[in-house]
């Protein structure tokens, strides 16, 4: 992500008393990644079809691009949201009134400034809780916020999504909104997906929310185009996953002999970016002592982005008790943002 002008401490000490972050790691529970770090990264690349988690496309050169790609005349899928967001945020405070709004993986938050604006806007008491597992970003985003907003309390949460959802604390005001934005939801297979929307349910309260953005099913061509834009930004994202594993396991992957695959695979209806070896080779990741043989044409599975039918994520949703109370599309029917409550 590109570097940020300084913030003025005589005022970022003005705004500290309205910060509060939390980091959730247990020092008496750490992660198997925490205890062996790059195990997830030998699991899949010693698995049949290789894999990456999606985790490692975002060093600072990863986040940089994707910010470029969602600028991108092709990449639908920010702006989209973001004109639903718009048009609707006002609806959103005025329904849940008064909550704390609790943010999955909100890296800059950019888009909240929207509800932001709208809760300001509406006179409902706020508090904001994002929650990342990058302590930086969501440190420096919250205090770009509290300038901007100065009635705003933040309380952020620095861990994953699934050790949060288990400790949040109760809530502050009378209810909570819990937001997942942003079409993250389809880089979750569906197993991964019914767990995750059985711990959403789990962290909430009857009668709170769940806001959702979701990428709906559309034509091949206009989804591929997405993923393979005209400028090789989406490209050098992609690629730039086997330089930063380079970087952080000491390996020796040629980014040149590798590229970058986008296709969308209509039976399971999902986008699936792969990165292609454009040779037979031998790679090495030497703080792994990992050695990686691949085949002239063989793959790497970097991720997967879900295209949803709205009907069926509606009874799936019901299914967990988060019954959709709006739902919003833009003109085109490309992409839908659904606010649930709990029943």
């Amino acid at each position: 992500m590109s570097t940020s002008p300084s913030i003025d401490q005589s005022k970022l000490r003005s705004v500290e008393h309205r910060l509060r972050l939390e980091h959730l790691v247990s020092p008496t529970e750490p992660s198997d990644d925490e205890l062996h770090p790059g195990s997830d990264v030998v699991r899949g690349l010693t698995q049949t079809p290789k894999t990456l988690p999606a985790r490692y496309f975002y060093d600072d050169r990863g986040s940089e691009l994707f910010e470029l790609i969602c600028e991108l005349p092709e990449y639908y899928l920010t702006r989209t949201e973001t004109e639903i967001l718009q048009q609707y945020a006002g609806a959103i405070a005025e329904i849940t009134g008064a909550c704390e709004l609790i943010e999955l993986g909100s890296g800059s938050s950019t888009k909240t400034r929207i509800l932001l604006d709208a809760y300001q806007d509406s006179g409902q008491e706020l508090i904001y809780c994002p929650i990342d597992i990058s302590a930086g970003i969501l440190e420096s985003s919250a205090e770009r916020l509290l300038l901007d907003y100065p009635d705003l309390h933040i309380h952020g949460f620095i861990g994953t999504y699934e050790l949060a959802l288990q400790k949040l604390p109760d809530s502050e005001l009378p209810t909570r909104v819990i937001g997942f934005i942003g079409s993250t939801l389809g880089n979750l297979n569906p197993q991964a997906c019914d767990l995750f929307l059985q711990q959403i349910t789990d962290a909430l309260k009857p009668g709170e929310y769940f806001l959702l953005g979701i990428d709906l099913h559309k034509a091949k061509a206009q989804l591929e185009a997405a993923y393979n834009d005209s400028q090789g930004i989406t490209a050098e994202f992609n690629l730039n996953m086997l330089r930063h594993l380079n970087r952080r396991f000491d390996g020796d992957f040629d980014l040149t002999q590798f590229e970058h695959v986008a296709v969308y695979n209509e039976a399971q209806r999902q986008v699936e970016m792969h990165l292609k070896s454009l040779r037979s080779q031998t790679i090495h990741l030497k703080a792994l002592d990992l050695t990686v043989e691949f085949e002239a044409g063989e793959t790497i599975l970097s991720e997967i982005s879900r295209k949803f039918d709205l009907d069926k994520m509606q009874h799936l949703l019901e299914s967990k008790g988060l019954m959709p109370i709006r739902v919003w599309t833009d003109q085109n029917q490309w992409f839908s943002v659904l606010l649930c409550q709990l029943k």
